[in-house]
């Protein structure tokens, strides 16, 4: 029970950084733009909200299901993992605290865009449409948590659903909050930013540190032997 709350609480965490990480935010506020096109209905304002990130959520499932199970569906790939799994997972560890800290530069390929005209223009459903676009529009941040972290992680617990959820739930996260801080009135909003980017700057470190030493610790048992 512990080792499924401590997965659930890891990929609920990982979403969440994701969401504040510079490219993956820059796509939330568009979002936010978005949801806050019905200021003058605040329930529609939440909603739209709650529904971006319920698309983001079950976008991260659909992907999770297949990669994992493509994964695991192949006898010598689900074996080799069985076996190294440990092993394969603390270099990688290492190579994303890296990567956080930005002691390594990924290539960008993507950046959050604005919404599309036709989707501005459209309601809830709209709104659950855009969390399913962006969630697609991995970036090296969002890429790097999902498929170098995540993944492993879902692998480990064989966790095809819940995971990649919390995971969704955790990147979507902001935009509920915002939302909501929208109806409560606009000079919150301006305080939640100042947060979120404080957050980030301790937090993305934070987690980078961590993680490379979980990576260091699994090298020099699973890889080297020395413990």
């Amino acid at each position: 029970m512990t080792e499924v709350l401590a997965a659930a609480g890891s990929a609920l965490w990982l979403g969440i950084l994701t969401s504040i990480s510079p490219c993956p935010l820059a796509s939330n506020v568009a979002a936010i733009s978005f949801v806050a096109r019905h200021v003058g209905a605040p329930r529609r304002v939440v909603l739209a909200g709650i529904a971006y990130t319920l698309g983001r959520a079950l976008t991260y499932v659909l992907v999770g299901i297949l990669v994992v199970s493509s994964i695991l569906s192949i006898p010598s790939v689900a074996l080799f993992l069985q076996e190294r799994m440990n092993q394969v997972l603390g270099p990688l560890l290492v190579l994303i605290g890296a990567v956080m800290l930005g002691w390594l530069r990924l290539p960008t390929w993507g950046r959050g865009w604005a919404p599309p005209e036709r989707l501005a223009r459209s309601g809830i459903g709209g709104a659950g449409l855009l969390g399913v676009l962006f969630a697609l529009s991995f970036c090296p941040v969002s890429a790097g948590l999902f498929f170098g972290a995540l993944i492993p992680l879902s692998i480990g617990a064989d966790s095809r659903v819940l995971l990649p959820a919390l995971y969704g739930v955790g990147t979507g996260l902001p935009v509920v909050v915002f939302s909501v801080l929208i109806v409560v009135g606009a000079q919150g909003v301006g305080r939640a930013f100042r947060v979120l980017t404080a957050i980030d700057r301790a937090a993305r470190p934070a987690t980078g540190v961590v993680f490379i030493l979980a990576g260091l610790y699994l090298t020099a048992t699973h890889v080297l032997g020395l413990l």
